[in-house]
């Protein structure tokens, strides 16, 4: 029963490196999602919906059910995944991510979400400025966010712009079919993120019926700036919910 560990926007496998280092189990697999490091199949509109079912189709393809695992856009897709496919996930953790009609989409979203001002912004990309804009505004690492931005090509660029556009909505569509999730759920969510407020990490909790909600002193990323605290926290989540008797915990890990 390996865990699966989805990132978010702009990230790819990378995001959850640190946390990796401090797990002691070695089933667990980070994947790109695709057009975040990973190619987009044909067709592929990069829209919710299709990574939703992105994920559920590797999910099957897996053959039983997994420790889900989600950050920002991560978080918001998993817990779809979990809404609709409750027989794929045995536990669910997530974070940084608001599922709810209440939230409102935070200002660079809200550009991306334009079609005239995310191009420009997309066009006019600079790599090196964003990743000063994201240290500053929201506590990263500098080298962890000149790695992040490193990793930004153009089919990244598409994919984000298509993925909000799909997402104007999502919270009052998907909020609802959170009372479907039956897998135990964590909460993970960094208090001083000025993108998705702490007060959607209660929202979420109660509306995933999680078991705890941790709310880590740090800002949107927690798996960049506390990746141990994120690390013991997974794990201890995980024991509580030991893998039935013959469950493979020592299957090598992928990314």
């Amino acid at each position: 029963m390996p865990a699966i560990l989805i990132h978010g926007v702009p990230d790819t496998h990378r995001v959850w490196a640190g946390v990796r280092r401090h797990l002691t189990r070695t089933d667990v697999e980070a994947w790109d999602l695709p057009g975040f490091g990973a190619p987009r199949p044909a067709g592929f509109g990069s829209t919710k919906e299709e990574y939703a079912a992105w994920l559920i189709d590797r999910l099957e393809q897996v053959g039983e059910p997994v420790d889900l695992v989600g950050h920002d856009w991560g978080c918001i897709l998993t817990a779809r995944v979990a809404s609709l496919r409750p027989d794929l996930v045995r536990t669910w953790a997530g974070g940084n991510g608001p599922v709810s009609a209440r939230y409102a989409w935070h200002p660079l979203a809200r550009i991306w979400q334009d079609q005239a001002e995310g191009d420009r912004f997309m066009a006019g990309l600079d790599p090196d400025r964003f990743a000063d804009d994201v240290a500053a505004g929201f506590e990263v690492p500098a080298d962890l966010a000149r790695e992040m931005m490193r990793h930004v090509d153009e089919p990244m660029k598409d994919s984000i712009l298509r993925l909000y556009r799909s997402a104007l909505t999502m919270g009052a569509e998907w909020e609802p079919e959170l009372a479907k999730v039956s897998a135990p759920c964590l909460v993970i969510w960094g208090s001083r993120d000025p993108a998705c407020p702490v007060e959607f990490a209660d929202e979420l909790g109660r509306a995933v019926r999680a078991e705890r909600v941790v709310k880590l002193d740090c800002n949107h990323w927690p798996p960049l700036q506390r990746p141990e605290q994120v690390a013991a926290a997974l794990e201890e989540h995980w024991r509580r919910h030991p893998a039935p008797e013959g469950g493979d915990r020592g299957r090598s890990a992928g990314s």
